[in-house]
């Protein structure tokens, strides 16, 4: 073999490593770490929640999830430990909702701010609470009553527990468990 000949194949094996290495390093994305949430019911579901970060108090809605779907709500690392969810079922009616009451409407709507809702122009609706655990990731299950979510872990990061069976299951009007530690939003 020629020195020519060697150079080429050197070359020619210098350029696979680089572009092997850069295939692993482009592959290497970080796991997701989203807030989602999952419509498990067979109604279609709109879906706002609450969430406490740096400039203070904000709420969200809506999105509107088809029946056995789920959605990324907020993309990105959670910023805060405890999210609050206030969700409507369109087709038979009926609400998941709790205890920590905060500001909506009816259409789409980004609000500051929890307090004066009504003397705002707003709606006041209960939310319940969910506990992440401080978690980078979570899944929140909405089912019907009686029913219980399929435990999963695909969303949620290696060694966290699944989305909580949230088996926030209260159609008709009726309320989601709320979780009492420690404390949310003030109630009005």
């Amino acid at each position: 073999m020629g020195p020519t000949t060697f150079a080429k194949l050197a070359g020619t094996s210098l350029a696979l490593c680089v572009l092997t290495a850069l295939s692993l390093i482009v592959s290497a994305r970080p796991a997701a770490a989203d807030f989602r949430l999952c419509n498990n019911t067979a109604s279609r579901v709109g879906i706002s929640v609450g969430y406490k970060d740096a400039q203070g108090w904000t709420t969200e809605g809506w999105w509107n999830l088809p029946a056995r779907t789920c959605e990324t709500v907020l993309k990105g690392n959670l910023v805060a430990r405890y999210y609050y969810v206030y969700a409507i079922d369109y087709d038979r009616g009926g609400e998941w909702m709790g205890q920590a009451y905060m500001c909506t409407r009816d259409k789409e709507f980004t609000i500051r701010g929890i307090g004066d809702c009504l003397a705002r122009g707003y709606d006041r609706s209960g939310f319940f609470e969910v506990d992440t655990g401080e978690q980078r990731a979570w899944t929140v299950q909405l089912t019907e009553s009686g029913e219980q979510p399929k435990p999963s872990t695909a969303s949620n990061p290696a060694g966290a527990s699944p989305a909580p069976p949230a088996s926030i299951a209260p159609p008709p009007n009726t309320s989601a468990p709320v979780s009492a530690t420690p404390p949310g939003p003030p109630t009005k």
